[in-house]
């Protein structure tokens, strides 16, 4: 299945875009953190770059709204009026009159939760069509642990109870988008004799993650990536 810009929505094998792209966050200087664990909150990943996997998009046509249905800000419940937030929308649309913000959050919500899904089930086949290349390598190193010591992690979500945008930037050509996901989860990891060693199968708790997302400004196949993960408060 192929998928463009409007909505998050995966399923398959997502388009491999071939470019290089300089960190989104600064260069590698060894003292980086370890990658961001759905698993244990304390964790946290910002790779220092992207490479060659990309977030694909279905190829959906907005409802046109009626003129009584527009809002009277452009970014009106997405962002504040004058904010970094939407003057880096502004710009976004500017490099891009295709992107939608609006229907990329709707998205957003099903590319976190199958992501967060991949990761506890060791999915490294979906994650690797996902995940820009230093998120992917940091997920493999905790899975690789995680079965090296023969432990099973299990995630359930019982709701994603918001998803709102942080950033929105253009750097050197492409377009980069940082959302915050605040769900509710059950989590629980048992080691190979099926103790619980972390979390609990009965207990629900509140995650929050802060994602960025980012894509080649009017490339031909609009396909995005996940280039940084962290921890949010």
């Amino acid at each position: 299945m192929q998928f463009d810009i409007y909505t998050l929505i995966f399923a398959g094998l997502a388009i491999f875009v071939a470019y290089k792209l300089k960190s989104v966050l600064g260069t590698k200087t060894g003292d980086e953190k370890p990658p961001h664990d759905p698993f244990n909150a304390k964790t946290s990943q910002k790779p220092a770059g992207y490479n060659d996997n990309v977030i694909s998009l279905p190829n959906v046509s907005p409802r046109v709204a009626e003129p009584d249905e527009l809002p009277n800000w452009r970014w009106e419940g997405i962002a504040k009026e004058g904010s970094p937030v939407s003057d880096g929308l502004d710009t976004l649309v500017n490099l891009d009159s295709s992107f939608d913000p609006r229907h990329f959050l709707d998205g957003a919500k099903h590319a976190y939760e199958m992501i967060v899904t991949a990761f506890a089930h060791g999915d490294r086949k979906t994650l690797k069509n996902l995940l820009a290349r230093d998120v992917f390598d940091g997920f493999n190193s905790v899975i690789l642990a995680r079965e090296q010591q023969g432990n099973n992690s299990e995630v359930t979500f019982v709701s994603i109870d918001k998803n709102d945008l942080v950033g929105a930037q253009a750097k050197e050509g492409s377009m980069q988008i940082s959302v915050r996901f605040q769900s509710k989860m059950i989590r629980v990891t048992r080691d190979k004799s099926g103790t619980t060693i972390d979390g609990s199968a009965d207990t629900v708790v509140d995650v929050t993650d802060i994602w960025t997302f980012a894509k080649e400004a009017n490339a031909r196949d609009p396909n995005w990536k996940l280039v940084s993960t962290e921890a949010g408060h």
